[in-house]
Order: C-alpha cells, then sequence, then structure tokens
C-alpha cells in the first residue's frame, strides 16, 4: 500500500535554497513512498488531523440547518439600502431545541479535544524550524494526491 510521506530532508533543501533565492515555489513537497509510515509523523497525529477535517466538515453540514440563533430571537427588518430595492429582515425564531445545543457542544467540545490533540502533539517540538511547513503539509495529507499537485 502506498501512503504519502513528507520527506524532511528535501524540505530542509528547498526552504535553504529558497531563503538564497534559487527557488521559487518553496512549498513543502508531499512524494509517495511504498512504506508504512504516513507522511513521516506519528499515526496517532495523522489520525487526529484526519478525524479534525472530518468533525469539522459535519459539525458545519449540522450548522447549516440549524436556525440562525441559539437562543430565542425576535425577528427584525432593515430599512430599504441605499440604491438598491434590497430590505434585509430575518424571522423570528424559536432558537436550538435542547437536542439541536447538547449535539452543537458535542461537536465543539470534539473539536477542541482533536485541535488540542494536533497541535500539542509533542513530535512538532522534534522538527525545529521546518515545522511550520510539516504543519501545513500534514494539513492537506488528507487530500488525493492530484489535488496537491
Amino acid at each position: 500500500m502506498t501512503h504519502l510521506r513528507l520527506d524532511i530532508h528535501e524540505l530542509r533543501r528547498t526552504y535553504r535554497r529558497a531563503r538564497h533565492g534559487h527557488v521559487r515555489d518553496a512549498s513543502p513537497q508531499l512524494r509517495t513512498h511504498p512504506v508504512d509510515s504516513t507522511i513521516g509523523k506519528p499515526d496517532d497525529l495523522r489520525d487526529a488531523q484526519i478525524a479534525l477535517h472530518q468533525t469539522r466538515a459535519e459539525y458545519e453540514q449540522y450548522a447549516n440547518m440549524l436556525p440562525w440563533s441559539r437562543e430565542p430571537m425576535p425577528g427584525w427588518k432593515s430599512d430599504k439600502q441605499l440604491h438598491t430595492d434590497y430590505v434585509s429582515h430575518k424571522v423570528d425564531l424559536p432558537g436550538y431545541t435542547p437536542e439541536q445545543a447538547a449535539r452543537v457542544d458535542q461537536y465543539r467540545a470534539r473539536l477542541l479535544e482533536l485541535s488540542l490533540a494536533v497541535s500539542a502533539h509533542p513530535h512538532w517540538r522534534t522538527l525545529g524550524a521546518d515545522a511550520v511547513a510539516a504543519r501545513m503539509a500534514l494539513k492537506h495529507a488528507h487530500e488525493p494526491a492530484e489535488a496537491r499537485a
């Protein structure tokens, strides 16, 4: 099975060359290697990043179905906009149900937990100056190789 792996040495060379003006695009290079390690990082870090992406997508999809305010709010209608006939408005809103509020709270707690697991992982301390580039590469590790090219 082919996995993505960040070649740290290639990344360092690219940034050194970019610093001296030899390379225009100093973006990190992800390469495919037939090895069992995932992008040169601990499996739990990559899994947490992928779970963070998935949880965020699920949360956004769920939140788009909810009313515009968590709390009950009266509707409103604004004045006519200058140079247009558009009048913005919102209808009266009952707010979230207790079940909806609990589910949003669960999503937010899980997002916070995963964000901390990724950002405070001990692996980042081992990279020194390369940590930023490695972090950016990890954020895109879930994408197909064609999308990153």
